[in-house]
C-alpha cells in the first residue's frame, strides 16, 4: 500500500472530490481527518471508511484557531500527521458588478488564507515526517470563466503560495508542497449548482465536446487518483509544482466553428 500508516488531514472531504480522495487515502493504507460542514454527511464517509480509519471534524474553515484544532484532532486521534489536503473552498459565482468587498474578503478567508494558516499550524508536525502538502486549485486559476471572478483570484493567490511554500519548506523542513487544478469535475455539489442554474436533471450527459472532449467530465476518484501521488513518497523530492488536471489545454482554445455551445437551460 502506497500510503500505509500514514494521517492525513482532508478539508472538505464530506462529499466531492474531498471525499474521493478520503475515499483513496484509505485504499492506500492511509488514516484520515475527515471535515467539512455536513455532519451527516461526514458521518456516513466516516462509517464507510471505518472507525479505526477516520474522524470527523466539523467547523466553518473561518472560525478562529479551526485550523489547530483540526491539528490537534489528528495528532490526538491517530498520534502522528504526515500530510494535509486544502480542498474545502467556496465555488460562487461573481463579476466586477457583484464582487463587493465582503464577498471577496469572505472567499479570500476561505480559499486562500486558510489554507496558508493549516499549513502552519500543521508545520512542526509535517517537519519531524518530511511529510506533504496538496492544495486543490482550479484551472480558473489562470484568468477564470467570467463569472467566476473572485473564486478564480483566490485560485491564482493559491497558486502562487504552494509554489513559494514549496521551494521554502522543502528546504528549511523537508516538506513538499504542490498543486493539482481539476478542471470540470462532476462533484455532488457540481450536480446541484447547474440544476439551480436551471439546467435539466441529467445536464451532464449531453455535453458539447469542447466543454468534455472525452464525451463527460472528470469523476472525483480520478482526481483523487492524481493525489496520492503527491501524498505518497513515490513523489520523492518534487515540490512546488502546479499540475492541471484537464481533458484539453484550458488556455487558449478555441472551439471549433461547428461545436454548439453548453446545453440551453431548461426546465424539467
Amino acid at each position: 500500500m502506497r500510503m500505509k500508516d500514514k494521517v492525513i488531514i482532508i478539508t472538505g472531504s464530506t462529499t466531492g472530490i474531498g471525499k474521493g480522495i478520503a475515499l483513496r487515502c484509505v485504499e492506500e493504507g492511509a488514516r484520515v481527518v475527515i471535515h467539512g460542514l455536513e455532519e451527516a454527511w461526514g458521518r456516513e464517509v466516516v462509517a464507510s471508511l471505518g472507525a479505526g480509519n477516520a474522524v470527523l471534524h466539523i467547523e466553518d474553515l473561518s472560525n478562529e484557531g479551526v485550523a489547530e484544532r483540526l491539528v490537534q484532532k489528528a495528532i490526538s486521534t491517530f498520534g502522528r500527521l504526515d500530510g494535509v489536503v486544502n480542498n474545502a473552498a467556496i465555488v460562487a459565482s461573481s463579476d466586477l458588478r457583484t464582487t463587493d468587498r465582503a464577498f471577496m474578503m469572505r472567499l479570500l478567508e476561505v480559499n486562500t488564507v486558510f489554507p496558508l494558516l493549516l499549513i502552519r499550524a500543521a508545520l512542526p508536525y509535517l517537519s519531524e515526517r518530511h511529510g506533504a502538502v496538496l492544495n486543490i486549485g482550479s484551472v480558473n486559476a489562470y484568468s477564470g470563466e467570467p463569472n467566476l471572478l473572485a473564486y478564480s483570484i483566490t485560485k491564482g493567490a493559491l497558486m502562487t503560495l504552494t509554489r513559494n511554500l514549496g521551494d521554502s519548506l522543502h528546504r528549511e523542513h523537508g516538506v513538499r508542497v504542490n498543486q493539482v487544478n481539476p478542471g470540470w469535475v462532476l462533484t455532488e455539489n457540481e450536480q446541484e449548482r447547474k440544476k439551480q442554474h436551471g439546467l435539466a436533471e441529467d445536464w451532464y450527459k449531453d455535453l458539447p465536446r469542447v466543454y468534455a472532449p472525452a464525451g463527460r467530465l472528470i469523476a472525483p476518484a480520478e482526481i483523487a487518483a492524481a493525489a496520492v501521488y503527491w501524498l505518497a513518497d513515490e513523489c520523492g523530492p518534487i515540490s512546488g509544482q502546479v499540475v492541471d488536471l484537464e481533458q484539453h489545454p484550458f488556455i487558449g482554445r478555441n472551439p471549433p466553428k461547428d461545436t454548439t455551445t453548453i446545453p440551453t437551460p431548461r426546465k424539467n
